[in-house]
């Protein structure tokens, strides 16, 4: 009897950290493409989340649709091409099932819709049903179906997943995903999990396996539900336990003490042409109680426009200064800088504070001599901006650092600053106003003070929103403000034409209201690209009120105090942030006289409308960023990558207030217990946190 053939060898195990070349259906080649979007090895792999889901358990005949509805068809590509409106190029596919026929219209990436269809491909597309002309659908998730319907997923839950070009070009559309994440399950080795069981039950999480394979094939909307929750905690769970390692870390660290405000404490408040209001004094009597604790300081400093933050700032640094330490202001611009320098000398004068300022901008001669007297210790406090950290600005005894519009700043800037001196103190300072949501999940491991209390001297702004053919009436308005005797800012997205084509421009427009419509006025121009020498020349002229208008991009958004600048005119409002635009309305109104805002829409439609509707509506910088961040997120509001948004890849700030409140819970609950994570149950967490939060564990030692 012959013998039967040997058994074909399993495959082997593959582990998370397995490059994901390894991968059946991948190999070298698309692994190469893959690497490219951040997909290395299988665990990456994993955390390659769809973007979407469609639904194909609720599938309806097109004669069914109902507009305004979101729905799910199943039908065959009948017709496909592109067609040329007045505006833009438009492209169709037209489908259809045994009830009716649907378009499906593309306004932009006709090229690659155009090579994804072919006539008598049967798709499912989900998406908002309209009316134009006949039923249509405007950019819907679509799934190409195999003939005979998919067999992983007929009438399921269905995941689209984020694609590229390139991706695409080398066969890694959805549908080959599917079918790559299908086969890995069975080859895929043990997946640890870094939570315990009994803290699972508490929290009532799945198992970390379970939510990934449910993530990526989920067998119901309750499974998938679940699966999202988990992995959701999961991402707020280690941003929240970085914080309270952190603040655990920083509570532990002996800080040196100020007991008493001192002589020059006196001399400015004596000095001050107005009245502190209650919230300077409260955060003042904050900022006293931290140098007197004998524990490092870690506060931000939240003031919306105009509040008061900078006297404040000026003031603790007097503490420091009374008792012969040292205080660096860090600023993130040139101008932001200089204005702090003026501001601190002037409120300052006559005290014998000793104040520099140093910037890129610095000529040799100057910054040698400002190093030496640093280095000596003949100053008490040093402005700059990015300037500070250089290696060859040393300090005698740096013991208070203050970081202003510190969002601006990624932590290794500011770790960069604080190795300076011995645990100096830290004080953040911001004009974004921050929600909560985004207060506790990027500084939790701060103390926060709060001003929010306008200072009494402070005028209206009223805004208004235009259109450009209400131009003319803007004109008038800032001419009228010139003979008058008070200045104009005009302020655009951009500084060159060329940059965005259909975008006003600031260089251009400078020289056009120059020869037309604001001709015979003294314009100026100011852009980030210019000189220090030449942004310091054209604010000078600006702030002694030689020029009427200054012609600007958003690098006025923060740092610019003219007491007799009334109006403002904001050029394509509809592409700024809310919070930007509040930021830079707050450069106006600065005196005793009332200031206006005139915003410029010029396309945006409904959306934009009620965007800077709400911008008109208040000056609440609170209710202005939290609308803010429900329209446009985080990362738009702070910038994405000094803080660690693009680790949310499910996450939202917005919608998950919940989530972020139990996590936060949890995570300084463990850290209470296990400061260093060195007990056995929770080295995988110390694992997590190694290798994915590395370049964020400032302060922090996990041993």
């Amino acid at each position: 009897m012959p013998d039967k053939p040997a058994a074909a060898p399993a495959p082997p195990r593959l582990k998370p950290g397995a490059a994901v070349q390894y991968v059946k259906g991948i190999g070298p080649v698309r692994a190469e493409a893959l690497q490219q979007v951040g997909i290395a090895t299988v665990s990456d792999l994993l955390y390659n989340f769809p973007r979407r889901y469609l639904d194909r358990r609720n599938v309806q005949p097109i004669s069914d649709l109902k507009i305004g509805a979101e729905a799910t068809v199943l039908g065959k590509v009948i017709g496909q091409g592109a067609r040329r409106t007045k505006r833009r190029q438009v492209y169709q596919v037209t489908i259809q099932d045994d009830s009716g026929v649907l378009s499906c219209v593309w306004f932009r990436g006709g090229d690659w819709i155009r090579d994804k269809f072919k006539t008598g491909d049967r798709v499912a597309v989900s998406g908002r049903v309209e009316y134009y002309r006949h039923l249509q659908m405007v950019h819907p998730d679509f799934d190409l179906l195999d003939e005979g319907d998919d067999p992983l997923h007929p009438g399921k839950i269905v995941p689209l997943y984020p694609g590229t070009a390139d991706l695409r070009a080398r066969g890694l559309d959805s549908r080959r995903l599917r079918r790559i994440m299908h086969g890995l399950w069975d080859r895929l080795d043990a997946l640890p999990d870094h939570f315990t069981a009994p803290f699972r039950q508490q929290y009532g999480l799945p198992e970390l396996a379970l939510a990934l394979r449910q993530l990526h094939e989920p067998d119901s909307a309750e499974a998938l539900e679940a699966a999202t929750h988990r992995l959701k905690f999961d991402e707020h769970f280690f941003l929240q336990l970085l914080m309270a390692l952190r603040r655990r870390a920083l509570q532990a660290q002996e800080g040196r003490k100020f007991p008493e405000r001192g002589p020059l404490v006196e001399q400015i408040y004596r000095a001050l042409p107005f009245e502190l209001t209650g919230a300077q004094i409260r955060v003042l009597r904050e900022l006293r109680s931290d140098f007197q604790s004998g524990r490092v300081m870690n506060r931000l400093l939240q003031g919306d426009v105009g509040s008061g933050k900078t006297v404040v700032a000026l003031l603790a640094s007097a503490m420091v200064a009374s008792a012969a330490a040292q205080t660096a202001v860090m600023a993130p611009t040139e101008i932001l800088a200089e204005q702090h320098y003026r501001a601190f000398r002037g409120l300052s004068r006559d005290t014998g504070m000793r104040i520099a300022l140093l910037t890129g901008s610095t000529a040799p001669d100057r910054r040698k001599s400002i190093l030496r007297d640093l280095r000596d210790g003949q100053l008490d406090l040093l402005i700059g901006t990015h300037a500070l950290i250089q290696e060859t600005v040393t300090f005698h005894d740096l013991a208070f650092i203050v970081v202003d519009e510190q969002h601006r700043f990624g932590v290794l800037q500011r770790g960069k600053l604080v190795e300076k001196g011995i645990t100096p103190h830290l004080l953040a300072m911001t004009a974004t106003p921050i929600p909560r949501t985004l207060a506790i999940t990027y500084h939790g491991d701060m103390d926060v003070s709060l001003l929010d209390e306008l200072p009494r001297n402070r005028a209206a702004v009223e805004t208004s929103v235009l259109t450009a053919e209400q131009l003319p009436e803007a004109y008038a308005l800032i001419r009228a403000a010139a003979e008058a005797g008070q200045q104009s800012f005009i302020v655009y997205p951009v500084i060159d034409d060329s940059e965005q084509g259909d975008l006003q421009a600031a260089r251009s427009a400078y020289k056009e209201l120059q020869a037309g419509p604001l001709s015979g006025l003294q314009l100026a121009y100011l852009d980030g690209r210019l000189s220090g020498e030449e942004k310091e020349r054209v604010m000078a002229a600006f702030t002694s009120g030689a020029t009427d208008v200054l012609v600007s991009t958003t690098v006025i958004e923060v740092g610019i105090d003219v007491p007799n600048a009334t109006l403002m005119l904001v050029e394509n409002a509809e592409r700024f942030g809310l919070t930007q635009l509040h930021q830079l309305r707050g450069r106006i109104g600065r005196g005793e006289l009332p200031g206006r805002c005139l915003l410029i829409q010029r396309a945006g439609a409904e959306e934009a409308e009620e965007r800077l509707a709400i911008l008109a509506a208040t000056t609440d910088g609170f209710e202005i960023a939290d609308a803010d961040l429900k329209l446009r997120g985080p990362g738009q509001l702070f910038g994405s990558r000094q803080h660690g948004f693009e680790r949310l890849r499910l996450g939202n700030l917005v919608t998950d207030g919940e989530i972020i409140r139990v996590a936060r819970a949890a995570a300084f609950e463990l850290a209470e217990k296990d400061q260093h994570l060195a007990q056995r149950e929770h080295r995988p967490l110390k694992n997590v946190l190694m290798s994915r939060y590395r370049d964020q564990l400032e302060f922090v030692t996990v041993k």
